[in-house]
């Protein structure tokens, strides 16, 4: 099933628990919550990326929170979590003892990969105009979202466009900070050959590199999630593209894509600016306000790295008890959230650790 052979081993030098035995992915789709728990309004959003049993008796659940306009709901910890179990002889949902059942809830970086790709406007008028505070935001960006020792986990790629029908790379994907970093600080005014701006054809290709990766590490059954942050000073004048199709590209990417921009100056166009970074858009009005400008961003793409989260747990279920009902519900404050699942107890014996 979808990554489990990665997570296996990765879990070997990780603090999660190590796997009990052989996977089964036999759970059923989500359901509304059970009324019978009465959770009252939710203002979280829980979606599950993965879900799977392992023998003897391991149950695991991979997912995220959001709240309700999209945003990453990150760094929550095991006290902000309350999981439900339920069998076929119980009324309603019973608590999960962490104690009895070795439960917990753990943060992403041992089962996860986030990619951020970045893409910058580097046609004329900011060759020209501000270059120098572009790759001063820019390297205050990369020191905000990339950890200080690289980790496999957490990768960055840089990207430009000017006015060619190309997105040029500027640095492959990396998880070493100071790569990064020298890429950025090697961009100089002669680096673009053609001044015009091809804005719709950087939101098209950079949202093809996003998908790659995604089905390059699901082939590796690895569960992944990407970052677009796309800057611009301008719209698109090159013309190349439509608009339209540039945001469609960005509407129908998949769910596990982020899209941000960044725009800067009187020339942008907000409105279309805003469609492009779905998850997130900023606006600096001058080349003084642009490191801000990023670093508002950067928060946000972090985020969305520590909005995944993993949950396992050894189920008291046994054998002979059939398909049963699985109920997390997240807390943030006075908000809260939860997801409704189940799980076939098929085999399932005591032993699990």
């Amino acid at each position: 099933m979808k990554f489990l052979k990665s997570l296996s081993l990765l879990l070997l030098t990780s603090l999660f628990l190590i796997s009990c035995g052989n996977s089964d992915d036999d759970f059923a789709s989500q359901q509304a919550i059970d009324p019978c728990l009465d959770l009252g309004a939710l203002d979280l959003k829980i979606t599950i990326q993965d879900e799977f049993v392992s023998l003897p008796a391991k149950v695991s659940v991979f997912f995220k929170v959001n709240d309700k306009d999209g945003n990453p709901v990150a760094g929550l910890t095991p006290s902000d979590f309350k999981i439900y179990e339920k069998g076929r002889n119980d009324n309603c949902f019973n608590t999960i003892s962490s104690s009895e059942s070795n439960a917990r809830i753990s943060p992403n970086e041992q089962i996860f990969k986030q990619h951020t790709i970045l893409v910058l406007d580097l046609s004329g008028s900011v060759l020209n105009q501000s270059l120098f505070e572009l790759k001063a935001a820019t390297s205050s960006f990369i020191r905000n979202v990339m950890p200080d020792t690289p980790v496999a986990s957490n990768q960055m790629a840089i990207y430009w466009f000017d006015g060619e029908d190309k997105l040029h790379q500027l640095q492959e994907l990396t998880g070493d900070q100071s790569v990064l970093l020298a890429a950025v600080n090697s961009i100089d005014e002669n680096i673009s050959q053609d001044s015009s701006t091809d804005l719709y054809g950087a939101v098209l290709k950079s949202t093809a590199v996003a998908e790659d990766l995604l089905n390059e590490t699901a082939q590796q059954e690895i569960i992944s999630a990407a970052s677009v942050v796309i800057f611009t000073d301008g719209t698109d004048q090159a013309g190349r593209y439509n608009r339209d199709a540039a945001l469609k590209s960005v509407n129908e990417a998949s769910d596990n894509i982020s899209f941000f921009s960044i725009g800067l100056g009187s020339e942008i166009d907000e409105a279309v600016l805003a469609n492009i970074g779905k998850t997130s858009s900023v606006f600096a009005e001058n080349k003084e306000e642009l490191e801000a400008t990023f670093n508002e961003i950067s928060d946000a793409v972090g985020g969305q790295a520590r909005s995944f989260y993993l949950f396992e747990y050894c189920s008291p279920k046994r054998d002979g008890s059939g398909v049963n009902q699985l109920v997390i519900q997240a807390f943030d404050g006075s908000r809260t959230g939860a997801v409704q699942t189940s799980f076939s107890a098929e085999g399932f014996t005591s032993g699990c650790e």
